[in-house]
């Protein structure tokens, strides 16, 4: 397979928000998950779990999105606040139907995110909640002045205001979020958007709902309409994709039992996002050609069956190198896209469909989507740069996949290249071609296995990072070679460093 990489041909840097994060009130992400309490025999700061912040920060997530999602379009946030023995339990009507003690509220989330050292993304209430509900948040979170809701944020143990950086007005406001039409939506974000203000020297980026895209409705005619009756009162528009292995939600397949058509067919379906991110961003530049607006990718992932014994509404999903595939596979497709793509949100953190992080009590595994997050996490804030890949196109009952999946940047003196083979049984042998004689120095690290291989509380690291072995480089006055192989169903990270000038004279 012949790959070239040109890192003096750059492009728009990968904003570090495209590897954003995402916490519902949905099953045991944030109770369990996320949150246990001070009083729990859990270790914990402030009730946050230590190993879950611990392996979280290692991520450097940048931004997490809360509280919803579906769970958004119910929650009132005025719930969530105060002595949490007086706090108002309600009925999580979306998930499970089960009881929600409002234990993990406002001040929680903003903590959970101090720990973090990410930013925050609230999604406000549009479905059934008020502007003057929203004014009252976002005065409440971000006021420096002397007004009623800051005196309320004082009662409750905080004086100074947060920073919220980004500001959702609504949640898949086409479906549980009101059933509304695209006309009527746009009317309700341009009123609601209004009171989003910049309090505090808080400037918050506004995003507005954007489309539910799929098969075979991609969501266009949504983003159309947004775009043309509310553009110019937005900072960014959302986009939800879910990959999932049958053709109905209700037709989900397991997360680790299925054959390769299977596996194939949902890869496909994963590489489908770059024809869809082409399609909605020629609907974006044509009412704002100057990239003005973020497209704002805050779901997406796999989207299994739950597993067998669990509780239908709490969307429990292992994770296998399937999963792994598919998340590498959009994540080079959101670097390659990163000048319209400004974040991202991987659906969910934890113990909530592609998780990064599986909870049983005091345990704790990584998962492989973990482990490519580990993979790429030095193509945050870097620049983008050309790469061609001569491809292999695998069939799927989807179309064709292409075998190789790739992209590249470059930030501190070094290029960081990601690949992913998609091939369930066959290597790739790369022959990687650097359009620059000053990167020679090659390292790199691996995530491999079957398939169906995953990582499970009994065998916790039956899938993990190990060394790239056997990268040859040779070196060349217009540019250097460099081979090695990629063993099946694997993910990769190679690293280039410039060589000194006296070293390249040599």
């Amino acid at each position: 397979m012949r790959i070239i990489v040109s890192p003096n041909r750059k492009g728009p840097v990968i904003h570090p928000e495209i590897y954003g994060h995402f916490a519902e009130h949905l099953g045991r992400c944030v109770y369990e998950g996320l949150y246990v309490g001070e009083n729990s025999d859990i270790p914990n700061i402030n009730g946050m779990r230590t190993d879950v912040v611990q392996a979280l920060k290692y991520l450097q997530i940048p931004v997490l999105r809360w509280p919803g999602g579906c769970f958004a379009s119910e929650y009132h946030w005025q719930d969530g606040i105060g002595p949490r023995e007086s706090r108002k339990t309600i009925v999580n009507n979306f998930w499970g139907g089960v009881a929600e003690d409002n234990s993990f509220g406002t001040h929680e989330f903003m903590e959970l995110c101090r720990q973090l050292e990410c930013k925050p993304y609230i999604n406000m209430n549009v479905g059934s909640g008020t502007v003057q509900e929203m004014m009252d948040w976002v005065e409440y979170l971000t006021s420096d002045v002397q007004s009623p809701m800051t005196q309320l944020r004082g009662k409750n143990g905080r004086k100074e205001p947060w920073k919220v950086p980004y500001i959702g007005i609504g949640n898949e406001n086409w479906g549980g979020g009101g059933t509304m039409r695209p006309e009527y939506y746009a009317d309700e974000y341009r009123r609601y958007q209004t009171y989003v203000r910049g309090l505090g020297g808080n400037r918050p980026c506004r995003i507005a709902c954007g489309a539910g895209a799929g098969v075979p409705d991609p969501g266009y005619g949504w983003t159309e309409t947004l775009m043309k009756l509310a553009g110019p009162h937005m900072d960014g528009l959302s986009l939800h994709y879910y990959v999932i292995s049958g053709d109905t939600w209700e037709d989900k397949g397991s997360a680790t039992e299925f054959d390769e058509a299977t596996y194939y067919k949902m890869l496909r379906r994963a590489d489908y996002t770059d024809a869809l991110l082409r399609g909605h961003e020629a609907i974006m530049d044509r009412y704002d050609p100057k990239g003005r607006i973020g497209l704002m990718f805050d779901e997406w992932g796999a989207w299994h069956a739950v597993e067998p014994g669990t509780q239908t509404g709490f969307l429990y999903q292992q994770n296998t190198m399937r999963d792994a595939q598919i998340a590498a596979i959009t994540l080079n497709i959101f670097n390659r896209h990163s000048r319209r793509v400004r974040m991202a949100n991987l659906a969910q953190l934890a113990n909530v469909l592609q998780a990064l992080l599986l909870t049983d009590g005091r345990q704790m595994i990584k998962t492989c989507t973990y482990h490519v997050f580990d993979l790429f996490r030095q193509h945050m804030g870097a620049e983008a740069v050309d790469i061609g890949t001569d491809n292999r196109y695998l069939e799927s009952s989807e179309g064709l996949l292409p075998q190789i999946s790739t992209s590249a940047s470059v930030k501190d003196g070094k290029l960081h290249i990601t690949l992913a083979n998609a091939h369930a049984r066959d290597e790739a042998r790369i022959s990687l071609r650097i359009d620059s004689a000053s990167y020679a120095k090659a390292s790199g690290r691996l995530l491999a296995g079957d398939i169906h291989a995953h990582n499970t509380f009994a065998a916790p690291d039956t899938v993990g990072l190990v060394p790239l072995e056997g990268i040859c480089t040779k070196t060349e006055p217009l540019g250097t070679e460099v081979t090695f192989s990629l063993p099946p169903c694997s993910v990769a990270a190679v690293t280039f460093e410039r060589q000194h000038a006296t070293e390249h004279s040599k």
